[in-house]
């Protein structure tokens, strides 16, 4: 069974791209626990000397937002064509 390359590009982009919103809005919620979670997740004692300031701004959103999604799509695309390169043999 061969995986449509476009489609599992769209899901997965779709689905990074809110969870990167999800991630943002969290931020701007709870600044403080989002580092704490941060620090625990990359075994980091002090964070906050390597986060500074958390804002979130509109270009910025905007201009991750882009990133993950297009990152998203190419490693979807390019894992669908191994999968299918490897698949047929």
């Amino acid at each position: 069974m061969a995986l449509n390359k476009q489609k599992l590009a769209l899901a997965a982009a779709s689905t990074f791209g809110l969870a990167y919103a999800a991630c943002a809005l969290f931020i701007i919620v709870a600044p403080d626990l989002a580092i704490r979670l941060v620090g625990w997740l990359f075994h980091l004692l002090n964070v906050e000397q390597f986060a500074g300031d958390v804002a979130i701004t509109p270009g910025a959103f905007v201009g991750g937002l882009v990133e993950v999604v297009v990152y998203s799509y190419l490693v979807a695309w390019l894992f669908a064509w191994f999968y299918n390169r490897f698949s047929r043999g």
